[in-house]
């Protein structure tokens, strides 16, 4: 069935049923800051699950809120890092945010012929296209996430652009919002000065801390993130190691991100984690 589908469709591999790049082809990169005209739920409470992860919900009815999704790959490309996610947490939902139309299409693709041929798998991931600097709030609720990926990020390298980074101080405020406390913010770049920047405002953030060694080698997300993405695939090829943003990260050291939790000063840190510091150390407001 799935050979005679990819035959009927030039789009997908003969062989796997699987799509094909050079059929979703999209620019690298997109203005963030533009309107784009696609259905934004009005709340979280709207999003459909059904539409997202057929098997768990076969309506919307059947949804009851005991299971959310836990994950977010923010433009999250051809959605390597969502897949190799797949199977390393079966239990977790996890979805894939896009700006692109054409990438958002074939991750979608992507994923239906995956479920296809692995039947009972790749159930709990699913993509959107939204812009995720724009809606984050309009998807999750307070505290509901407890993995957040930034992988590759466009770097926007004139000054006049930095406010598109998807890494900034007052967009942290969201994360934070809807990160639960020990959440993690994942970051890789392969431009240094955007790596500094993403440690920067990470560092800068009340409620973000960095992740120690320890846990940073203990976790098995981050073996991850320089071979399950198409770019990370591309530096392991050139025998390099893009720059995480994790503080006292020097260029080249593998592992980022970010957790909510602890001031980890003194140690040698590559993620950041959300914590809620006691009020009286938060800064005063303007």
């Amino acid at each position: 069935m799935m050979e005679h589908e990819a035959n009927a469709n030039p789009s997908h591999s003969k062989t796997t049923g699987l799509p094909r790049k050079r059929f979703y082809r999209a620019r690298a990169h997109s203005n963030p800051l533009s309107d784009s005209h696609f259905p934004i739920p009005v709340s979280p409470s709207q999003v459909d699950y059904s539409v997202h992860y057929p098997q768990l919900f076969p309506s919307p009815d059947k949804f009851d809120g005991s299971k959310s999704i836990e994950f977010a790959d923010v433009g999250c490309g051809f959605g390597g890092l969502l897949i190799s996610l797949s199977t390393v947490f079966p239990e977790s939902l996890m979805i894939g945010m896009e700006l692109r139309d054409k990438v958002t299409e074939y991750v979608k693709e992507r994923i239906l012929a995956l479920r296809a041929s692995n039947p009972g798998q790749y159930e709990n991931i699913s993509v959107v296209r939204t812009n995720s600097m724009k809606y984050i709030p309009n998807y999750f609720e307070k505290g509901q996430l407890t993995k957040m990926f930034f992988l590759f990020p466009d770097p926007h390298f004139k000054e006049k652009n930095h406010r598109r980074r998807v890494i900034n101080l007052h967009l942290l405020d969201e994360y934070a919002y809807v990160l639960r406390e020990g959440g993690i913010i994942y970051t890789m770049t392969d431009v240094e000065e955007l790596g500094v920047w993403m440690n920067s405002c990470l560092k800068g953030h009340p409620l973000f801390e960095a992740v120690t060694k320890e846990e940073l080698e203990a976790d098995p997300v981050v073996k991850l993130l320089s071979t399950a993405t198409e770019e990370g695939q591309k530096w392991r090829m050139l025998n390099l190691v893009p720059w995480n943003s994790g503080p006292s990260c020097p260029f080249g050291q593998e592992g980022g991100g970010a957790k909510k939790d602890g001031n980890g000063e003194g140690k040698e840190l590559v993620e950041f984690s959300l914590h809620f510091p006691p009020l009286e150390h938060l800064p005063p407001f303007p």
